[in-house]
């Protein structure tokens, strides 16, 4: 992708390492974003990442617009940061709203849709790709309204977020 969106300005290694310098983004918002959400409470770090990360899905057609690469590295690392986050944040997030008794069936079920998401999203974005691909599309316009789908699909996800209520807890199961 960093190569289509910049052509001629990222080489194979300088896009190799920017795959690395994402990686270690996601460990550290594993930490950084958790450690937050403990103080700030998670309901409201779940909001923090799906409208900033809506508006930095919106950023990232923009960098390439621009030409601006540091830019570009910079909202990725962020989402990158904030996914994590939201990998690490997710089972306390589980137990505040359920409480502790159903947690691990919950989250499993969360982590398969999790790892269909993980499949099918590469699988819609690469599809919409070759579809504009095919009709002449170039650089960041390739990318574009994938990104413009997923900015729309954050926003979803904060409207389901912002409506979510913890279960009252005395449907909380006194053994566990």
């Amino acid at each position: 992708m960093i190569q289509e969106m910049f052509p001629g300005k990222i080489t194979a290694a300088a896009a190799g390492g920017f795959v690395a310098l994402l990686s270690l983004f996601n460990m550290g918002g594993r930490f950084v974003w958790a450690s937050t959400s403990d103080y700030t409470g998670r309901k409201f770090i779940y909001v923090v990442y799906l409208l900033l990360g809506a508006v930095l899905y919106c950023l990232i057609p923009f960098s390439g617009y621009t030409g601006s690469t540091l830019f570009f590295v910079a909202v990725c690392v962020i989402i990158l940061s904030m996914y994590g986050g939201g990998f690490s944040t997710i089972p306390a997030y589980l137990k505040d709203l359920f409480g502790s008794m159903q947690v691990g069936a919950i989250h499993g079920r969360l982590l398969t849709a999790w790892s269909v998401a993980g499949i099918l999203g590469p699988v819609l974005v690469n599809y919409i790709r070759e579809y504009l691909k095919g009709r002449g599309t170039t650089g960041v316009g390739l990318y574009a309204p994938t990104m413009y789908l997923m900015a729309g699909l954050l926003v979803i996800g904060l409207i389901c977020n912002l409506s979510v209520r913890p279960v009252d807890k005395r449907y909380y199961s006194s053994s566990t």
